[in-house]
């Protein structure tokens, strides 16, 4: 059945993505004038910013952006290609991302130890799980997936390209989640993050590109 974001989808998002603000004004007094807004590998901070834009500007940056990946969602002519928990896990990405960045950002710069690398790897890696398995059950369409000419016009192609690409995403989860739990000061860790990332990116793209041209030349041939 095809998903269609409605008013109420759209407006309870919105407040999920604007409610860190709460937080903000709670402890607003307590938060450094700049602080801390990314940190590297090793834990140290390396860009600052205005309080006010953590507490203001990043929920108000993560409502437009949830906004604008609703409205891509009702622009797709074909959504219902689209497996409904695909839909509302997109849906709801943002939102769920929101309350979980800037919360941490505002305890972190409070003088509060968070495991920032295990959280985000963690949530990493559950989302690629999520995707790697949803992803082969989703048919042409221009939101998610691997949307490349030759894709879009050749349903085998596709389902061939999503299927590779849903085994390597959901391997690159259960990588992250164990590199969650290492250390990254030293040089393996980072290299098989990088490493898993290339292979993720690039073996689904140069196998759907092979097939591609396997069947443009068969097609010349006859």
């Amino acid at each position: 059945m095809e998903k269609k974001i409605n008013a109420f989808t759209l407006a309870l998002t919105s407040i999920v993505c604007l409610s860190p603000i709460i937080l903000g004004l709670a402890v607003y007094n307590d938060l450094p004038e700049n602080i801390a807004m990314q940190w590297s590998f090793d834990g140290s901070p390396n860009w600052f910013a205005p309080k006010a834009v953590a507490v203001f500007g990043m929920p108000a940056f993560f409502a437009v952006l949830n906004f604008f990946i609703m409205m891509l969602i009702n622009s797709d002519s074909r959504r219902k290609n689209i497996s409904a928990k695909m839909i509302t896990f997109v849906q709801w990405l943002v939102p769920v991302i929101a309350l979980v960045i800037v919360p941490v950002i505002l305890f972190m710069n409070m003088g509060i130890k968070l495991p920032i690398i295990l959280i985000a790897f963690t949530l990493l890696g559950v989302m690629f799980i999520f995707i790697g398995n949803y992803l082969p059950k989703c048919k042409q369409n221009y939101l998610v997936g691997f949307r490349f000419s030759w894709t879009l016009n050749d349903s085998e192609n596709w389902n061939k390209t999503h299927r590779i690409g849903g085994y390597f995403l959901m391997l690159g989860g259960v990588i992250f989640i164990i590199l969650a739990f290492l250390p990254f000061e030293n040089h393996i860790s980072l290299i098989l993050f990088f490493s898993t990332m290339a292979l993720i990116l690039t073996v689904p793209i140069l196998y759907s590109y092979s097939l591609y041209k396997k069947s443009s030349t068969q097609k010349e041939v006859l």
